[in-house]
């Protein structure tokens, strides 16, 4: 027992001075690692080529199994993004940073070009759909201000 609780103990120390692409490498296929870190890493969503690794807490962290990019890190509940979440893109930059309802976008969030990073919506969503007040933005300029329904523009200037 007590040697066991001296690898786990010096094995978190190495664990965490490593970055998360080499942590996920070593972690992938050595089930022991993952004993004895209390990590998990579970094949999830198989056709497209992702997987999660999490904690006993909830938090999740959802990577690409083609080359280990992070593509969500948030709170999981049943299975589904229940919570605090934030998306990025294959490029490492974030998408979308809000909160989730049952795997569906809700309350109050920011959208992020996919290329560039830079912000293009900050406002509401409902049901994964832009819904109440929003502001949209192109090349840092806002370009639409108002109130958005089911995902489109409804009530507002630009």
């Amino acid at each position: 027992m007590l040697k066991k609780i001296k690898s786990s103990y010096f094995i978190r120390i190495i664990f965490y001075f490593l970055d998360e692409k080499t942590k996920l490498k070593l972690l992938k296929y050595n089930k022991c690692l993952q004993n004895n870190i209390n990590l998990n890493l579970i094949n999830y969503k198989i056709f497209s080529g992702r997987y999660i690794v999490y904690e006993k807490s909830g938090n999740i962290k959802e990577y690409s199994s083609y080359d280990d990019v992070l593509l969500f890190e948030g709170e999981y509940l049943d299975g589904k993004r229940n919570g605090k979440g934030k998306e990025y893109y294959f490029n490492g930059n974030l998408i979308f940073d809000g909160e989730y309802l049952n795997g569906k976008k809700i309350g109050k969030a920011k959208e992020y070009d996919k290329y560039n990073g830079k912000l293009i919506f900050e406002g509401e969503y409902l049901d994964g759909k832009r819904n109440g007040k929003g502001k949209e933005y192109y090349r840092r300029r806002l370009i639409f201000e108002g109130e958005y329904l089911n995902g489109k523009k409804w009530n507002g200037k630009g």
